[in-house]
């Protein structure tokens, strides 16, 4: 257990889970709210964000996903079940449930979200409120695919390709690939500084990280959707928070507020001035009506 040199105030510890080893930055007192991280980044990514939700009267919890950050790497199989959403999100109970916590808000970006959308079917009683950040549901976004998307998301289509191309392509230049990644996403200058970019490095470079990355996109392109298909007709019934970027991906292409709507009962929404790195871009206005919903007003 240490403090957290990035978020302030909060402490950073390890929980070991049946399977897998999680870490996890918490602090505060009051209603739980679990924030998950997205790809490349982890858990830091809250650095701008969290502190304030404690401010305001939350119990606040981060943890690196499976396979991301100081996270434990479970091995993988041949349908990439261990890096499916469903399975990373029952990490996500049992991290709660450890804690204390059998009901609380969820916040995800990116790839988080994609995991919070599993947990919030799978354990609907569990989930008091859900904020997306910036994503459109996994099973929409293939679906609608054309050039322009598989140009501009080329990674959803590149990580999942077979053991072990992608692993060796990012390997050979850890750090180039995800400069390249977060500086093609990130419209907002000095958004992500250096030491930001050296932590998130400081884990990418680990072989064993570039490849859990990988079985968690080829999960997502297979296992997921055959999860997602099996629930097509059902929907989210806590209220749903889709927030997106005004110069993001999703946003050009996407209507994200329809999408939405198509999978969960109560949806509300709105874009920020930013790119897709919300929770780094835009940390004032997302925590503002991060706090707005939370409250229920």
């Amino acid at each position: 257990m240490s403090s957290s040199p990035f978020l302030q105030g909060f402490t950073v510890k390890r929980v070991v889970l049946p399977d897998v080893e999680i870490n996890y930055a918490f602090a505060g007192e009051g209603p739980p709210v679990l924030l998950l991280h997205g790809h490349p980044q982890t858990h830091i990514v809250w650095r701008k964000v969290a502190p304030k939700l404690v401010e305001a009267g939350y119990s606040v919890i981060a943890p690196d996903l499976r396979g991301y950050g100081d996270s434990g790497k479970p091995e993988s199989d041949a349908e990439h079940r261990p890096y499916s959403k469903r399975v990373m999100a029952r990490d996500q109970i049992a991290l709660m449930a450890e804690l204390g916590h059998d009901r609380f808000s969820l916040v995800g970006h990116d790839r988080g979200g994609r995991v919070a959308h599993r947990l919030a079917l799978d354990f609907p009683d569990v989930v008091e409120r859900l904020a997306v950040l910036d994503i459109a549901p996994t099973r929409t976004m293939y679906a609608q695919t054309d050039q322009e998307f598989a140009t501009r998301y080329f990674w959803w289509f590149f990580l999942i390709q077979p053991f072990d191309f992608p692993e060796k392509m990012i390997g050979a230049d850890p750090e180039y690939f995800l400069r390249r990644h977060i500086a093609g996403q990130v419209r907002t200058d000095g958004a992500v500084g250096e030491e930001a970019i050296a932590e998130y490095l400081r884990t990418y470079k680990n072989p064993a990280t570039i490849h859990a990355i990988c079985e968690d996109y080829r999960a997502s392109a297979g296992i997921d959707l055959e999860h997602d298909t099996d629930d097509e007709h059902r929907r989210i019934t806590a209220p749903l928070l889709a927030i997106w970027g005004d110069n993001s991906v999703v946003g050009d292409l996407y209507d994200v507020l329809a999408t939405w709507k198509e999978k969960a009962t109560r949806v509300t929404g709105c874009s920020l001035p930013c790119g897709h790195a919300i929770p780094e871009e835009a940390p004032d206005e997302l925590s503002a009506r991060l706090l707005d919903f939370l409250s229920g007003s």
